[in-house]
C-alpha cells in the first residue's frame, strides 16, 4: 500500500455538493456498527481537514446531529447524500466516503471493523484512529 498522497475529487449525487481531498490512493474505511453508521451505512476513510476543500455546495447542505452532538453528519439538502462528514473520534478531521469519490483515482478499500455500539471502549481499543486526522509529521505515524 502506498502512503503518498493524491488529490481526489468527489461530490453528492445531484451535484450540487463539490469537494477535493488529498488521500492516498488506498484508503482505510471504517466501518461502524452505532445506530446512524448501520442505518445509512456510514463507511469512511479520515483524514485532517486541512486536507479537505469543500469546493461547492456549503449551503446545499444540511447537519443532523444526536446523542453527544460531537459528530456532525452533514447532507445534500436536495438528493440527500452524505459525502462527508465530521466524525466524533475525530473531531478534527474530516470522514470521507470513499463512494461518493470519483472513478479512477481510489485504487483500493481496506476495511477496518469499529465497534460503535460500544464506542467509548472500542476507543480504548483502537486509539490509533485519532491519527488519521493528523499529519504524519505531528501523528508520529511512522
Amino acid at each position: 500500500m502506498s502512503s503518498t498522497n493524491i488529490i481526489h475529487y468527489g461530490g453528492c449525487h445531484c451535484g450540487q455538493i463539490r469537494f477535493k481531498v488529498i488521500a492516498p490512493s488506498a484508503v482505510i474505511v471504517f466501518d461502524c456498527n452505532c445506530s446512524i453508521c448501520t442505518k445509512k451505512q456510514n463507511r469512511h476513510f479520515i483524514v485532517p481537514s486541512t486536507d479537505f476543500t469543500l469546493l461547492q455546495g456549503k449551503n446545499h447542505l444540511t447537519t443532523y446531529t444526536f446523542g453527544t452532538n460531537q459528530a456532525k453528519h452533514q447532507f445534500c439538502k436536495t438528493c440527500g447524500v452524505q459525502s462527508f462528514y465530521i466524525p466524533r473520534s475525530n473531531p478534527d478531521g474530516i470522514g470521507v466516503m470513499p463512494h461518493c469519490i470519483d472513478q479512477g483515482t481510489v485504487q483500493e478499500v481496506i476495511t477496518k471493523t469499529f465497534n460503535g455500539q460500544q464506542w467509548e471502549e472500542s476507543m480504548g481499543k483502537f486509539p490509533e484512529i485519532k491519527k488519521f486526522s493528523q499529519h504524519p509529521s505531528t501523528s508520529n505515524m511512522e
